[in-house]
């Protein structure tokens, strides 16, 4: 059979994009437009929400139980959209924010996975801060490690999370849950 007529073609630069093994801002943001994973499927959310500015390092091993891993990175500056109004005087990245980062990155491991829906954040188990983002920090490193995927009829994902601020650990949270949903 000639190449011409499989119907197992190697994958498009879209596709083959869609699983690569890190991200630049561009391609998040390819993401967030819905051109990653293509229509009707895990989409991040466009600045000012999204949380990071690129994705390092994504696979489905490894990890802290063998399930697969996301390593993100988010640049701090003090000029940020946050700090001004949270608080005045007083500059701090809500904690929510850093908590969102972490179900942002369990959703495009779904999506990444080829699972198809719009991500949804289920909830977390705990959450733990031992610390704050100021905006003296220079850098945030998030850290998500699956603990369970299940890409069924019900697409799901349940992950540890964290983040250090300049490479100390500052927020843990365990059991983030996020789920893919088809309309």
């Amino acid at each position: 059979m000639s190449s011409d007529a499989d119907t197992t073609a190697p994958q498009t630069a879209p596709e083959a994009k869609a699983r690569a093994s890190s991200y630049t801002y561009e391609d998040l943001l390819a993401c967030g437009r819905g051109e990653l994973f293509g229509a009707g499927n895990a989409q991040l959310p466009l600045p000012p929400m999204l949380m990071f500015d690129r994705i390092t390092e994504i696979s489905n091993e490894g990890g802290a139980y063998g399930k697969g891993l996301v390593r993100a990175e988010f640049d701090i500056r003090p000029d940020l959209w946050f700090f001004p109004c949270h608080f005045k005087g007083d500059p701090v990245m809500p904690g929510c924010l850093g908590l969102d980062a972490l179900w942002q990155l369990v959703g495009f491991h779904l999506g990444w996975l080829g699972s198809p829906g719009r991500g949804r954040a289920l909830g977390v188990g705990e959450v733990k801060f031992t610390d704050q983002v100021l905006p003296t920090v220079k850098q945030v490193v998030y850290g998500v490690d699956l603990k369970r995927v299940r890409q069924g009829k019900l697409v799901l994902g349940i992950a540890d999370g964290w983040l250090e601020a300049d490479g100390k650990r500052i927020y843990e949270a365990q059991d983030l849950r996020v789920a893919l949903f088809q309309s």
